[in-house]
Formats: structure tokens, sequence, C-alpha cells
């Protein structure tokens, strides 16, 4: 029959599903422990499969290295460490007075508000949305995917003068906002919105694959055993996607943590009241105070490189994790 079941079987169903849905992606797939599957479309892959290689024993392979290496030199090794060079260059004196100054803390406890309050709310809707995406086909899903990709295709400037639009003085909510008495624009509300907006896809993006390549009969059986929908996403779902999802999380607050254009037009750049880290660094260095512009972009550099490194160990957890279960 079209529904895909035989004479006397029970057809179960996942809870994520849509109830008139019969044709699910990833229904005949095996589970993938990690992020990624068997094509690299996540995390797990990436270095579940060590590549073998070969010596680098000729005239050409040496050229290849030799214009690879300087090309990450010039690109980002030299830029990377000349940001520390210039940050101590007159001793760690200068960059102690930097982070004792009052707009300088306000700075990082702005970038740090933001991050918590878009990495959360992103989470859980990158998880709902990819759970929804991946589980049901119905007319339109392409284009709503591509519009979860916006986000990434839309300059960020672009993006912080949408919503100025929407919640500025003369917006199209101008009225509404009035009326209760509260900023969006040119305040932590404004600037939350407009962080949301530009890391709303990389939850999403990194569990759809590997909700694709997940067994979905695994969630099915969970089901006919009695187990509620939260039961079977806690028990079943989430310990097969948690690799994708921390790796999602992380590139978030990155992102979060990172972003200039959008914040900077709908921040207004209030010095000590709407500027984060990255706007900081801007303003001071436009002000030709560059020991306070340099020790920010330490700041954010040590961010970076424990992005990296946060990213490196789930990498090498969930290929750990694929080779074992082989």
């Amino acid at each position: 029959s079209d529904t895909g079941c035989s004479a006397g079987e029970r057809c179960l169903r996942s809870p994520f599903a849509l109830p008139a849905h019969n044709d699910r992606p990833g229904q005949r797939r095996s589970v993938i422990m990690g992020a990624g599957g068997p094509k690299g479309k996540g995390i797990g892959s990436k270095l579940a499969n060590k590549s073998t290689g070969r010596k680098i024993d000729t005239p050409g392979a040496f050229l290849l290295a030799f214009v690879g290496i300087g090309y990450m030199a010039l690109i980002v090794i030299l830029p990377f460490a000349n940001v520390f060079v210039q940050a101590f260059s007159k001793g760690i004196g200068p960059f102690l007075a930097v982070l004792a100054e009052p707009e300088f803390r306000q700075a990082v406890k702005m970038t740090l508000l933001l991050s918590a309050v878009a990495v959360p709310i992103n989470t859980v809707f990158g998880v709902l949305a990819a759970l929804f995406l991946s589980r049901n086909r119905f007319r339109g899903k392409e284009l709503l995917i591509s519009f979860m990709d916006l986000p990434f295709a839309i300059s960020p400037v672009v993006t912080g003068m949408m919503f100025v639009l929407l919640y500025g003085r003369s917006g199209l909510f101008a009225p509404l906002i009035s009326r209760f008495g509260f900023n969006i624009v040119f305040a932590f509300p404004g600037m939350a919105l407009a962080t949301m907006f530009v890391t709303m896809p990389f939850v999403v993006r990194e569990l759809m694959p590997v909700l694709e390549e997940m067994d979905i009969q695994e969630e099915e059986a969970a089901t006919s055993l009695g187990a509620s929908g939260w039961q079977t996403f806690w028990k079943v779902t989430l310990p097969n996607i948690r690799w994708g999802l921390l790796y999602g999380i992380i590139l978030t607050n990155a992102r979060a943590m990172g972003e200039f254009g959008a914040v900077s037009v709908i921040s207004g750049n209030i010095i000590g009241q709407t500027q984060t880290l990255t706007l900081f660094v801007e303003s001071s260095y436009k002000e030709y105070n560059s020991e306070a512009a340099f020790a920010a972009a330490v700041l954010l550099s040590i961010l970076a490189v424990v992005t990296l490194f946060l990213k490196d160990r789930l990498e090498r957890a969930a290929a750990k994790e694929k080779n074992e279960g082989k």
C-alpha cells in the first residue's frame, strides 16, 4: 500500500512529524553517532576518516605547500599575531589600564548579555526548526529553508537598517512602541533582535543533515513503548544530535560576540551604553586610542582561539565516538 505498511503491521509515527505525512526523509538510513553522516555534511565526518595522504616529495607539491602556507601566513597568521604584538608593545601596564576602564567593561558586559540572549533563543528555535524541517515534507519547504539562510545572504548593515525601519521613531511599529514607553532602536532590545537575526541559521544548518541521516525508526520504537514526545527527544534524539548541537551553539556564540555591522547600525554606538567589544575597537581606533583598540582586539582574539579549540575538541570527540561505534 502507499502507506508503506504491510498487512498486520502497525504504522508508528515520530512525535515530531506532521499527522498526515507518510514519506519521511531518513526512514531507511542508519544512525551516525556524532554530527554529520557518511557524506561529510556535519562535524562528525570531518575527522572520522583520517586522510592517509602522501608525502610532499615532488617540486609541484613543495610549490603548492609554499603557496598555501604563504597565503595563510599573509592573510591569517601575521595579522592575528600582530594584534598581540601591538597590544603589548608598550608593556602590560597600558593593557591592564584599558581593562579597568568603565567603557571597556561596559562593552564586555553588553557583548556577554547579547550572547546570553541570542544563543539560548536560537538554540531552542534551531532544534525545533530542524526537527520540523527534517521530519516532514510539505509544499513550500525548500522556500522556507531558503528564508532560513537569509541572514547569511543579507549584509549585516542592511539587517540593522531593516530593524531601524521597523522599530525606529518613524518606523512601522513606532506608534505601538511609543504607547508602551520603551525604546528598541539605540537600546539593548534592538541590539538583541539584530544579533538573534544574524545568528539564527547556525544551529538549524548543523542539525538538519544529522537528523536526515538518523534512523527515524528509533524514535518510532520509543513512541510505541509509551514514551512521550519529550522523553523520545531526551532519550533517543538528543544523544544522536548532541555533537552537531554543541557545534552549532559554539558557532552561534562566536558570531554573536563578533557581530559588528548590524549592531553598529541599530545601537547608535553610544560610548558606555550600547557599545559592544567590536564597536569599542572601532571607536577607539578612530579616536587614535590604539592601546584600547588593541586590548579589546586581544580579548576578541582570545575568544576566537577558545572557539577554535572547542570546535576541534568536539570534532575529535564525535570522530572517536563514531569509530568506537564501528
